[in-house]
């Protein structure tokens, strides 16, 4: 096992992982901004090295500055939590050449997996339904439109190297469609720098289920289950929950096998996310592979019991699974709220500045992941997740009750945030009666698409 381990990150997730390598018994080494110097992450860790000034191309995307650290602190390993540089292969394969364990699977792994067109094709090769699409990479807007009219509109339009909802664009008819596809991959090219383009036939009122994967350097894979993604504004996750209360037991199992069956496809190692979209007649399809832990692992970790990031360090350090398949056994139900520094009112604007006092929720079943204390100085320089608010109950009736319970007690003053929207959320009436589908947010909440509420 690892002697000492260096976070490459920042806020909630830092905190975390530094929390689980102190129950291993393992020495923390965190990074930090000129930001961060008095963020929880850098209190917390063993010891503390500042990697640059704020900007994240400057410190947490500085390659060079944090292998440096971690030759300089000794660590023998460095998990890069997500975001940053958790999916980029040659940062790992940077970590490899200098003997410095990466936490998550491959360079080669990450690189098939990372770009979107590829790993479509991999998991059509393997057997693995994918959603009727382009098999090669798209640069020409005239060629795209041909491509789409085969495929059959709606169609999505995709970055083949992207993430996060950029560079994605929903067309419904050939009318419009070019300059759909040149706004996505301009998007693209100033996102990610590559200007590839893939699209597929684009299904309405679907769910985005996501099935949690870890496997060892011995070839054995286990699933813990699915997620629920689909609330999402622009494509981004704003709560999910395990399980999800339209999949049974059968749809679970083929489900499941279906992501373990992908994930050994690649050799895959660590922990990793299988991406689904589930149609309403329970047709489901491969849509992409996260090669890191998820934002939302907590929920998995509530109804399956096992610590995630732990197995992580685990398998990475050369050790078995702890878990077989046939030990898992998914019980209750968890939810889980991100909690944003934004203004959902004014076109949910970032709102950086000082927390002037801050009440987190407490009680059985209720956990908070988060960096922030009263008078900590929230930068505007990075993503504006404040925290995650993750509850479990018995079933998905108490979890409903003990979120909207624990979003009544959050107070987090001095700054705005997305608080209200989601208790705005858990409390309507379509929420709680299962009608979700990825365009929850516009069908049932208009107001707060167009960022008009309250204006």
């Amino acid at each position: 096992m690892f002697g000492k381990v260096l976070i490459a990150n920042r806020g909630e997730i830092a905190v975390r992982i530094i929390r689980a390598l102190r129950e291993m018994g393992i020495r923390s080494v965190a990074v930090y901004s000129e930001a961060d110097r008095d963020s929880l992450h850098v209190m917390l860790a063993d010891e503390a090295i500042c990697i640059g000034p704020a900007p994240s191309s400057e410190s947490y995307l500085n390659m060079s500055a944090i292998i440096s650290a971690a030759v300089a602190l000794r660590a023998e390993a460095i998990h890069p939590g997500f975001g940053f540089l958790s999916e980029n292969a040659k940062f790992a394969d940077l970590c490899r050449q200098c003997n410095i364990k990466f936490i998550g699977p491959s360079p080669e792994i990450i690189d098939k997996m990372g770009n979107k067109s590829e790993a479509r094709n991999t998991m059509v090769a393997a057997g693995v339904p994918v959603i009727p699409g382009t098999k090669e990479a798209l640069y020409d807007a005239e060629k795209a439109l041909m491509e789409a009219e085969r495929i059959g509109f709606p169609v999505i339009i995709k970055a083949s190297a992207g993430g996060g909802g950029r560079g994605m664009r929903v067309a419904e008819s050939a009318e419009g469609f070019k300059e759909a596809f040149n706004a996505a991959q301009l998007e693209a090219e100033k996102g990610f720098g590559d200007n590839s383009m893939y699209i597929e036939r684009y299904i309405k009122k679907p769910r985005h289920i996501e099935f949690q994967v870890m496997a060892d350097p011995f070839g054995n894979v286990v699933h813990l289950g699915e997620r629920d993604c689909s609330i999402q504004r622009r494509h981004q996750k704003v709560l999910e929950e395990s399980p999800c209360d339209v999949i049974d037991d059968e749809l679970r199992r083929k489900m499941g096998e279906t992501a373990v069956k992908a994930a050994k496809a690649v050799g895959y190692e660590n922990a990793g996310t299988i991406e689904f979209l589930l149609d309403e007649d329970k047709s489901f399809y491969f849509m992409e592979m996260n090669t890191r832990i998820q934002v939302e692992h907590p929920v998995t970790e509530f109804v399956s019991g096992v610590d995630l990031i732990k197995e992580q360090i685990r398998v990475a350090a050369g050790e078995k699974l702890s878990i077989k398949p046939e030990d898992v056994k998914i019980k209750g139900h968890a939810i889980e709220c991100r909690i944003n520094a934004e203004n959902p009112e004014k076109n949910f604007r970032p709102c950086p500045g000082r927390v002037t006092d801050i009440h987190l929720p407490g009680g059985n079943g209720i956990r908070v992941d988060t960096h922030i204390y009263t008078d900590y100085m929230v930068p505007p320089n990075y993503d504006s997740m404040l925290m995650k608010l993750i509850v479990y109950g018995k079933d998905r009736k108490e979890a409903i009750a003990k979120m909207r319970s624990a979003l009544g007690e959050l107070v987090v003053e001095g700054i705005d945030t997305n608080v209200d929207f989601e208790y705005d959320i858990i409390n309507s009436p379509a929420f709680e009666s299962g009608d979700i589908s990825t365009d929850f947010i516009p069908k049932y909440f208009p107001e707060y698409v167009k960022g008009s509420k309250g204006l």
